[in-house]
């Protein structure tokens, strides 16, 4: 899917709040903020995220991350008042892989507090999904929204080197994962 640049990215590779002034961004935001995604596109013009606006349902972006360049997807579904999130991983997964991969997304999700990883079929990419519910006046803030794309950045960015471990550096799942997140076992 093409992406439309805008500009040089101005992201930085940080898991860090990123800072922008929703304060100035609110009163705009606030007349289009019945679809998210108009807020989605004003974060990504303000930012300078190259992004592609597919309809009024769809919008493309991609972000750097600490890691790679993560290519963000989302939608919005008005009739159930969701959108959704989808942020890929640049890493794909061989097919004799799939199987530890699998154990690896489980022990991953087990560590999370929102969203979840899982992997793409067609792609054979890791992905980073979470959706937020827009229901009964609530409407998507340039906060939130915010906080959703670092939520997930912040994610993607902590499980990367797992992914890299158990692809490309022969370790298992448990132990790719103790690595990435530099966790101990036992007591010492």
């Amino acid at each position: 899917m093409p992406v439309a640049r805008r500009a040089p990215s101005a992201v930085t590779a940080s898991s860090h709040r990123r800072n922008i002034d929703v304060n100035s961004l609110q009163t705009t935001i606030e007349e289009r903020a019945a679809n998210p995604l108009d807020v989605v596109e004003h974060l990504a013009v303000t930012h300078d995220w190259p992004f592609h606006r597919q309809n009024e349902e769809e919008l493309a972006a991609e972000i750097e991350g600490q890691w790679c360049t993560y290519k963000l997807w989302f939608s919005w579904h008005p009739e159930l008042g969701v959108m959704h999130l989808s942020c890929a991983l640049d890493i794909k997964v061989p097919e004799k892989k799939k199987t530890k991969l699998f154990h690896l997304l489980a022990l991953a999700n087990e560590k999370l507090w929102l969203g979840h990883f899982e992997l793409w079929p067609e792609e054979k990419l890791p992905v980073f999904r979470y959706a937020c519910l827009f229901r009964d006046g609530n409407m998507a803030s340039g906060e939130l929204v915010e906080d959703v794309v670092e939520i997930a950045v912040f994610e993607c960015d902590r499980f990367y080197p797992a992914f890299q471990f158990l692809i490309w550096g022969g370790r298992d799942p448990r132990n790719a994962l103790l690595s990435a997140l530099l966790e101990t076992e036992g007591e010492a």
